[in-house]
C-alpha cells in the first residue's frame, strides 16, 4: 500500500518527465513543436500520456524502498517486478519512457529510503540498489545491453551502478546556469546538452552509430562552448544542430530520460527534513 509521501515523489518524478518534454528545441526529440505537425503529434501526445501512467508504478517502487528500509537484493528485485508490470501499463498507454522509468524508479526509490538525502546523496543510494542483479529479468539481452556489449558502452545499468554520473552533471549544469542569469528553460537545455556532449548513448550507436553518436556529441558541445541557449550563439547553434538531427533522424533518448532524472532530483526537498 503506497502512502502519502510515496505518491508525492511518484508525482514528482513525472512531472519532471513531462517538463523535459515540454522543453523546445530538443535535439532530435520530440517537443511541443510536434503538436502543430499532423504526422508526428500523436507521437508527443502518446508521451505525455505515458508519462503520467508511470505514477502508479512509481509510487509502488517508492513504497517497496520505504517498507524494505535498505537496498537490498531483495528490494531490487522487487523495483524488477514493478518496473516489468509499470513497462507494460505505459505499453497500454502509448509506450515510451522506458530507459527514463528505469532512471526514475531507482531515484524514486534512492529517495524514499533516504528520505534525506539530496542531490548525490539520492544517486549514490541509488548506485547502492542498482549493484544487485536482478534475478527475475528476462534472460533474453535487450537491445540495450546488445548495444553495449557491442560497442563497450555503459548503457542504463553501468549509468546506474556508476551513481548516475550524467545526473550529476546534469545537476552542476542546472546550478551554473541558473546562477549565470538564464532563464528555467535555457538552464534545462544546457543540462541537456551537458549530457547529450559526453554520454554514450545505446539508442545513438543503435542507429547511427560511433561516428553519429560522436556528431552528436560534438554538436553538443558547440552549443555549450557558444556561450549555452541562453546566448544567441548558443541559440543558433541549438536551432542548427536540432535540425540537423531531425533530418538524420537521430535521437538521444537517453539523454532525455537522464534530465527527467536530474529535474527529479533537483525538485528535492519535496517536504521538509524532520529535526533529529
Amino acid at each position: 500500500m503506497t502512502s502519502r509521501e510515496d505518491e508525492t515523489l511518484a508525482q514528482a518524478a513525472v512531472a519532471a518527465l513531462t517538463g523535459q518534454l515540454a522543453l523546445a528545441p530538443k535535439p532530435g526529440l520530440p517537443d511541443p513543436r510536434d503538436l502543430a505537425a499532423r504526422v508526428t503529434r500523436r507521437d508527443h501526445r502518446g508521451l505525455r500520456w505515458s508519462a503520467k501512467a508511470l505514477a502508479p508504478g512509481l509510487a509502488a517502487m517508492a513504497a517497496a524502498a520505504r517498507r524494505t528500509g535498505e537496498p537490498t537484493p531483495r528490494l531490487r528485485a522487487e523495483l524488477g517486478a514493478i518496473g516489468r508490470c509499470a513497462e507494460h501499463a505505459v505499453g497500454l498507454a502509448g509506450g515510451g519512457h522506458r530507459g527514463a522509468l528505469w532512471t526514475l524508479g531507482l531515484l524514486v526509490s534512492a529517495a524514499a529510503l533516504d528520505p534525506r538525502a539530496r542531490g548525490a546523496e539520492v544517486t549514490r543510494t541509488a548506485k547502492r540498489i542498482a549493484a544487485h542483479p536482478d534475478r527475475g529479468a528476462p534472460r533474453r539481452p535487450s537491445r540495450g545491453s546488445t548495444v553495449s556489449a557491442r560497442y563497450g558502452a555503459a548503457g542504463a545499468r553501468g549509468e546506474a551502478r556508476a551513481g548516475f554520473p550524467h545526473v550529476r552533471r546534469a545537476l552542476t549544469a542546472l546550478t551554473a546556469a541558473r546562477s549565470a542569469g538564464a532563464s528555467e528553460a535555457e538552464a534545462r537545455l544546457d543540462a541537456l546538452l551537458t549530457v547529450m556532449s559526453t554520454l554514450q548513448d545505446t539508442e545513438l550507436l543503435h542507429s547511427a552509430g560511433p561516428a553519429g553518436l560522436r556528431h552528436v556529441q560534438a554538436g553538443a558541445r558547440a552549443v555549450l562552448e557558444a556561450g549555452g541557449t541562453a546566448k544567441r550563439a548558443g541559440r543558433t547553434a541549438l536551432t542548427a544542430l536540432d535540425a540537423d538531427l531531425h533530418a538524420r533522424g537521430w535521437s538521444p533518448r537517453g539523454s532525455a530520460g537522464l534530465l527527467a532524472g536530474a529535474l527529479f532530483v533537483d525538485t528535492l526537498p519535496l517536504t521538509p527534513r524532520k529535526p533529529g
